[in-house]
């Protein structure tokens, strides 16, 4: 036992040695044979190391909450195709590093769908980062400030998916355009950027503060691409109504962010 013991720390299996009494008493019970018995004791440590792989991925993803396609309210988004959902949550776009782009108003759900199949791809073993977009021009031109703007690019090419949220709140200079851009270009044909706006295409000369850097950003990030436009109701509304805190026709200002 205490040679068994020895291999499997050697072995780094610290799943198996920790269940190991438990399989061996239900390998018993079950009158298992040998090669049986192995099966479940490797499955048993490949699903520890599964498992902690996930969580560390989860992490490093950076995502401001864990939110699933299964917990996304449908019907009351029904402008949405679910068919459309179930072909990117089956990733054959990360594969493709082709790129998921999540259009509509506040609070309809574009960072939950965003989240929700980062998660998806976390969960199929791909590195995933989440930023919103001040947070990426933060990065970008800290980096251009202290010369390693090349070493910055090259970490956000990294992620197999990258999540950049609330496009549209905040106008950018033409130098954070142009910065963005790198960024867009960087990232083309070889890895999936998943992006949500508040705002439509047209508007994002104005976004940029450059018509033709705006145009070059689209043409990149649309040529290999699934464009959601979600027109519905906020969701955070929704949830005000219910508790009777307004009223449909309530005329209320934008929330700020997205759900």
């Amino acid at each position: 036992m205490m040679e068994l013991m020895h291999l499997m720390r050697q072995l780094k299996m610290e799943y198996l040695i920790a269940n190991l009494d438990a399989l061996c008493e239900q390998a018993a019970k079950q009158e298992l044979d040998y090669r049986s018995f192995l099966a479940e004791a490797l499955a048993t440590e490949w699903a520890g190391r599964n498992q902690k792989g996930l969580e560390s991925r989860l992490r490093q993803a950076r995502m401001p909450w864990i939110k699933t396609l299964e917990q996304f309210d449908f019907d009351f988004q029904p402008a949405i195709d679910r068919k459309v959902i179930r072909s990117l949550a089956g990733l054959a776009f990360v594969q493709r590093a082709e790129n998921v782009i999540l259009l509509g108003p506040p609070g309809v759900g574009k960072t939950h769908l965003a989240i929700a199949l980062g998660v998806k791809a976390v969960e199929a073993g791909h590195r995933v980062l989440f930023l919103t977009l001040e947070e990426v021009m933060n990065r970008l031109k800290r980096a251009q400030q202290e010369k390693r703007l090349e070493r910055q690019l090259q970490q956000l090419t990294y992620p197999k998916v990258l999540i950049v949220d609330e496009i549209g709140y905040l106008p950018l200079e033409r130098q954070e355009a142009s910065l963005f851009f790198r960024l867009v270009a960087r990232r083309y044909e070889k890895g999936s950027i998943i992006l949500t706006s508040n705002k439509g295409f047209a508007d994002w000369g104005e976004i940029f503060a450059d018509q033709v850097v705006a145009t070059a950003i689209l043409d990149r990030l649309l040529h290999h691409a699934t464009t959601l436009n979600i027109k519905g109701e906020s969701f955070r509304l929704k949830e005000k109504r219910k508790a009777g805190l307004l009223t449909k026709a309530a005329n209320l200002p934008q929330p700020e962010g997205d759900r």
